[in-house]
């Protein structure tokens, strides 16, 4: 199967599986999925594909889909709520940088299979979990700071605190992924690539920020949508 149909699939895929954890948990399910995102995302990021004719990490997507959750549970449940799946995130890092990093201690039995390849890929983990951490945390407030900042410009402007969500939703989302592509590229792979493939990275992923950016809005309408008519009525 194509990357190109691979990366459209999973991006559908992984949207709708937000809204399916808000409609089956409420609240709680975008905080669960931020859990799984943050964890899945940083160790995808490891791999590099070639797609729609550019060089790119994985792990984009499912990075998007955090600033899917946080712009569901600021336009739903306020700012504390967004923060607060943001500091779950934080913590979730925290914690699985040394359970992984412990699993490269043990001594493997001579039948063990498994544990070249845990190390190959785990021994990388630490680096982009800390960069992550960094990035995760300066990113994902400032686009909570940034969303409600264009929250009360739209309704300021036009006197309607629920219309334009489209607009708050893409213009706090494309500045944040711009600031998230630039300070993760650089963070977690800067020494490992050449600059030239740092640039492409950093294009590519903008790229798909912008398209995923785009694309996540029918998805914060409809959770707005299920929370009125689920969770209201």
């Amino acid at each position: 199967m194509p990357n190109e149909l691979l990366l459209i699939l999973s991006l559908i895929f992984t949207f709708s599986a937000v809204i399916a954890a808000f409609y089956i948990f409420h609240e709680q399910g975008l905080f669960l999925w931020t859990t799984i995102a943050t964890i899945a995302a940083n160790i995808e990021a490891l791999i590099v594909v070639d797609a729609f004719g550019m060089e790119m990490t994985l792990g984009n997507i499912l990075f998007a889909s955090t600033f899917l959750v946080t712009d569901i549970l600021s336009e739903l449940y306020g700012k504390k709520a967004a923060q607060k799946a943001v500091y779950l995130g934080i913590v979730t890092s925290v914690f699985f940088i040394p359970i992984s990093c412990s699993w490269l201690l043990y001594t493997p039995n001579k039948n063990d299979w498994a544990m070249p390849s845990i190390r190959t890929i785990f021994s990388n983990t630490p680096r982009l979990m800390l960069v992550g951490i960094v990035v995760y945390v300066v990113v994902q407030l400032f686009d909570v700071w940034i969303y409600h900042k264009w929250w009360e410009f739209t309704t300021k402007k036009f006197g309607d605190s629920r219309k334009y969500l489209w607009l708050r939703n893409n213009g706090s989302t494309m500045l944040s992924q711009l600031l998230n592509t630039v300070l993760f590229t650089l963070g977690a792979f800067f020494g490992v690539y050449s600059f030239q493939t740092l640039i492409s990275i950093m294009v590519s992923s903008y790229i798909i920020f912008v398209v995923t950016s785009l694309a996540d809005t029918p998805f914060v309408y409809l959770a707005r949508y299920i929370y009125n008519k689920r969770f209201q009525s």
